[in-house]
């Protein structure tokens, strides 16, 4: 009986640990923001209060151009991008805070072989997440 108990007793401790693990990882539900035009600017609530997130140039996979965000009182702001139902492996960026609550950086959209053309821009602010869906030309 000792034989079978001990080798299964650590079997289950390793699984309650992955499980453990998974669930203190997982990332947090983003919030769906409404963005019409990235050019001109999405604003959305975080906190109390106002951010906006701007591209610079009509996005194009391989052709970098700058993100900025207007996120006044945050300390850290992430962003990927991603498509629905499709891995587009890793591409974070880290932006830069750039002073009085802006971040930017330059950034590059993914290859995508099936030429799909919708888009998510995933913002991590200081742990909420926030996506912004948008096409590309």
């Amino acid at each position: 009986m000792k034989r079978v108990a001990v080798p299964l007793l650590l079997v289950v401790a390793l699984v309650a640990i992955a499980v453990a693990g998974w669930w203190l990882k997982r990332p947090a539900e983003a919030v769906a923001v409404a963005c019409a035009d990235p050019l001109a600017g999405c604003a959305f609530s975080h906190g109390g209060a106002t951010v906006s997130a701007r591209f610079s140039k009509p996005p194009a996979p391989l052709e970098a151009f700058e993100l900025s965000v207007s996120a006044p009182g945050a300390s850290r702001i992430s962003a990927e991008f991603q498509m629905v139902g499709m891995d587009m492996g890793f591409n974070r960026y880290d932006l830069r805070p750039a002073g009085n609550g802006a971040f930017a950086s330059n950034v590059t959209l993914p290859v995508c072989v099936s030429g799909r053309r919708d888009w998510m821009l995933i913002l991590d602010i200081d742990g909420s997440r926030y996506v912004l869906p948008f096409s590309t030309r």
